[in-house]
């Protein structure tokens, strides 16, 4: 039988929880702790604090005994309950760590909880271990090994940073009117629309919109960026074939910057992002008239962060695509008029990331450099 734990603070112990549970810094575990001692003195049953807390009724019963055995610093201490022992000792901590780093056993696509306090029981000596146990170790060494990242892993070699170091030397120059240095990409989005008037929104109500909707297809949209100057463009066309790609070079060079010697531009690897593609456009002649005006500069692959406009895309849909549009006309008017706001704000993009700090950051990954022969002079 339980024995009945009465809890009775003292001012100065009720003082400090008041203060904790008001809004001291704590962490969840210590303020629940705090919670559950405050009820127990004013005379609320186990039961009860357990359903107001959402906390289990042993944690209540557990935290009323560790105060009257141990006094206030024992019922709020995060460490193990007084006078245990942790359940895994070192040398079963880190196998467990290295069984949670390991590759999930077949037919399962990701490590539970579960499975590896089943697979912890079966490599030690413990009946059981149970899944607080696990989480616990798990939590110390920072490790969630149910979660994955999708991460872009490049190869960093001669070839990468070579490209690197090019990019971020533009980035680094002198505005040269004669010569910009311009960032391009694309992006898809989907043009849709309501299928029922959504409802405005009113004091004390959110704007509400349906859960169904209507797809209306979809359009592309090519994103000029000066690296230098507080200009951006957005051209709105139905697809980002080769041809497209060649238009839009050819507008960089007559429209947007007819009196500049040579325009850098920078880009990443798509197959249509090449010379080849304004001669599948254009006769041989107006071609070759628009490249001898053009210098592609491309960022290495699988790094397109490098490319600046990157981040001009995600203000983009951000502060203007981040809703429903349901036709392309609509889209086109409303990408220009953020296009206009931006242009006439002057927004700039505050590139920090130089070739120094690439060094400093990524120099363990540059490839070591090729000794060459010393060559005797005196010979």
């Amino acid at each position: 039988m339980n024995i009945r734990y009465i809890v009775e603070l003292s001012a100065v112990e009720r003082a400090e929880l008041q203060m904790l549970v008001s809004g001291g810094k704590a962490s969840v575990r210590e303020l629940k702790r705090a919670q559950i001692l405050l009820a127990a003195e004013a005379g609320r049953g186990d039961e009860e604090i357990a359903a107001i807390l959402n906390a289990g009724t042993s944690t209540v019963y557990r935290t009323k005994r560790r105060f009257v055995e141990g006094g206030l610093e024992c019922a709020l201490s995060e460490e193990a309950r007084h006078g245990a022992e942790r359940k895994l000792s070192g040398k079963e901590e880190a196998l467990l760590i290295a069984t949670a780093c390991s590759a999930p056993p077949t037919g399962r696509a990701r490590w539970t909880l579960e499975l590896l306090a089943d697979v912890m029981v079966r490599l030690t000596e413990h009946d059981e271990i149970s899944r607080e146990t696990v989480r616990r170790r798990l939590a110390e060494n920072d490790l969630k090994p149910w979660r994955k990242d999708m991460w872009c892993i490049p190869k960093v070699d001669a070839e990468y940073v070579a490209r690197m170091e090019d990019v971020l030397d533009l980035y680094a120059e002198t505005p040269d009117p004669r010569r910009p240095v311009v960032s391009f990409d694309e992006s898809p989005t989907q043009i849709i629309g309501e299928v029922r008037l959504p409802i405005p929104a009113k004091p004390g109500q959110f704007e509400r919109y349906d859960c169904e909707y209507r797809r209306n297809g979809t359009a592309n949209l090519f994103i000029f960026l000066n690296v230098h100057e507080p200009w951006r463009h957005v051209k709105v066309t139905d697809h980002r074939a080769a041809v497209d790609f060649a238009e839009c070079m050819r507008d960089l060079v007559d429209h947007h910057y007819p009196e500049a010697d040579a325009i850098r531009v920078v880009l990443d690897n798509l197959s249509t992002h090449s010379a080849g593609a304004l001669y599948q456009a254009f006769p041989p002649a107006e071609a070759r008239r628009i490249l001898r005006r053009l210098e592609f500069h491309y960022t290495p692959k699988h790094a397109s962060w490098l490319n600046m406009v990157e981040i001009e895309i995600g203000v983009l849909r951000s502060q203007c695509l981040d809703r429903r549009i349901g036709d392309r006309a609509t889209l086109e008017a409303e990408v220009a008029a953020w296009e206009r706001q931006r242009n006439a704000e002057g927004a700039r993009i505050t590139w920090m990331f130089t070739t120094d700090k690439a060094r400093a950051k990524l120099g363990r990954s540059y490839p070591p450099a090729i000794k060459q022969p010393s060559i005797d002079l005196a010979a």
